[in-house]
């Protein structure tokens, strides 16, 4: 991406941007009650958008239903569903620039990051699905002569998916391709913080020829719409990410009504460990730097934890240090910035909270700390570091989701290992170390669903995500996924 600020101001300003729900292949108001969404870049107001309410999620489900039951899409040929995905993932590289000008907008992503990085993941997800929609085998298990026995891989039905401000393309194509390719039906609930872009995509798929009622996406709030969704009797799976909290409630609403499959990836207080040993020590703090920054820190996979041997302590953590206060923190929209706004206002007074305690429970504040920019209407915080850091310190423990470092160091690899898993959370770890045995035992030893080697926040769709212990369960990403949207089925032949 190449523009200018001031083409991207004036772009945001000539945006056509989506006010109403998209049910059943065409865009609906609903009951005409709505919600406005602000901007985090400058607190100003983007759009109102429909709410949704019972009656809309009931609409959107009664849709997906309808197209499960009776339409086309789960009785295509997989190559089919396959193609429309693919044009799906052309139509949203066609209309990438508006997609991450529109992420930016509604989030305070840097464009640079929502272009190169959000767009290309939502992209390539939908893409790669689409390649492996036909590439899949049921099985013929061994059997006595005078039988034949089958087992076939079907399509669940309904997936309700509700997903999270901070990635909002990303996660939703990591729930919906899947989906659409196992031949479910889908109705997706953004967050209400960042739904426009999601419901641009919901156009393009009609507009890529999924069927109606195959794609649907209501915008509205957890309370409401996120509820009705994991209470409705003819939704057959929940895909949720969000907070642990929230992943409590949609296992509550299923006990509740159907016993739906509910499929959680939830929080993190991910630690990052970094030994006396590691091939680069510079590299080591610069990606610990960017990790806990990256995205505004509000990712459930940041490195919130920096865990560093006490002897290489003082010279990594100043190298954090040193990045933190040099990283360019300011309007999402310029192509220049580093590190873009906080969600909204409130998540903001939210991680100020957690900043104030760190300093009521004796942490040194290192870096940041403070609001900034508060002039242009913004909610924007200066990347923060905190070291001398308690293990049994909220600080440590709370997942704060903003740019806060939390440094504590240690004298053995015993202990490291100890203090990494010390947490109620197990979605992902980084270890940095020049010693294969020391990397595949450590590896193991950490209870979490990704480890990540002298490097943080690689992969690509070939391997699994998601998380141990109260980071949830099941996996997105990879043909895993796949897991999460379809049934197995035996067919006994006597012969």
């Amino acid at each position: 991406m190449h523009a200018t600020h001031e083409e991207l101001l004036r772009r945001a300003r000539e945006l056509d941007l989506p006010a109403q729900h998209h049910i059943d292949g065409r865009d609906e108001a609903g009951g005409g009650a709505s919600f406005a969404v602000v901007s985090p870049r400058d607190g100003q107001v983007l759009a109102e958008v429909a709410d949704a309410g019972v009656a809309e999620v009931d609409a959107a489900v009664a849709a997906a239903r309808r197209a499960f039951d009776s339409g086309p899409w789960p009785r295509l040929a997989p190559v089919e569903r396959g193609r429309a995905l693919l044009r799906l993932a052309d139509l949203l590289e066609e209309h990438r620039a508006d997609l991450a000008l529109t992420i930016s907008l509604e989030m305070g992503k840097p464009i640079s990051e929502s272009h190169a990085i959000e767009l290309r993941a939502a992209i390539s997800t939908f893409r790669w699905y689409g390649q492996l929609a036909d590439k899949l085998a049921d099985e013929v298990p061994q059997t006595a002569a005078d039988a034949l026995a089958l087992v076939t891989r079907e399509p669940t039905g309904v997936v309700g998916a509700v997903v999270p401000w901070n990635f909002p393309l990303t996660l939703s194509s990591w729930k919906v391709a899947p989906a659409l390719a196992a031949g479910c039906t889908v109705v997706l609930k953004p967050s209400e913080w960042s739904p426009l872009s999601a419901l641009m995509v919901g156009r393009l798929a009609t507009e890529a020829g999924l069927p109606p009622g195959v794609f649907n996406v209501v915008a509205g709030d957890g309370p409401t719409a996120g509820r009705a969704l994991g209470l409705h009797p003819d939704v057959d799976v929940l895909a949720f990410t969000g907070s642990t909290a929230v992943g409590r409630h949609f296992l509550r609403y299923a006990a509740d009504s159907n016993l739906k499959r509910v499929w959680l990836e939830l929080g993190g207080k991910s630690p990052n460990i970094i030994l006396p040993d590691a091939p680069d020590l510079e590299q080591a703090a610069a990606t610990a730097a960017w990790g806990i920054f990256f995205n505004q820190g509000e990712m459930c996979t940041a490195p919130s934890r920096l865990l560093v041997h006490s002897s290489v302590a003082e010279r990594v953590v100043d190298a954090v240090v040193e990045r933190a206060r040099a990283l360019r923190v300011g309007d999402p929209l310029d192509p220049g910035t580093e590190m873009g706004a906080l969600a909204r206002q409130s998540h903001l007074e939210r991680v100020m909270g957690h900043v104030r305690t760190g300093l009521d429970e004796g942490a040194r504040l290192r870096a940041g700390g403070e609001p900034i920019l508060a002039e242009s209407g913004g909610s924007y915080l200066r990347p923060t570091v905190f070291d001398q850091v308690a293990p049994g310190s909220r600080l440590a423990r709370e997942e704060i989701f903003g740019p806060v470092l939390s440094v504590l160091t240690f004298d053995d690899l015993d202990e490291a290992v100890a203090l990494a898993n010390d947490t109620e959370y197990g979605l992902a770890a980084g270890l940095w170390t020049s010693d294969l045995s020391t990397a595949h035992r450590v590896a193991r030893a950490l209870r979490a669903g990704t480890v990540w080697v002298n490097c943080y926040e690689e992969g690509d769709l070939t391997v699994p995500f998601g998380g141990v212990k109260q980071s949830g369960n099941g996996r997105d990403k990879s043909v895993h996924a796949l897991e999460k949207y379809t049934e197995l089925k035996t067919t006994w032949i006597q012969l």
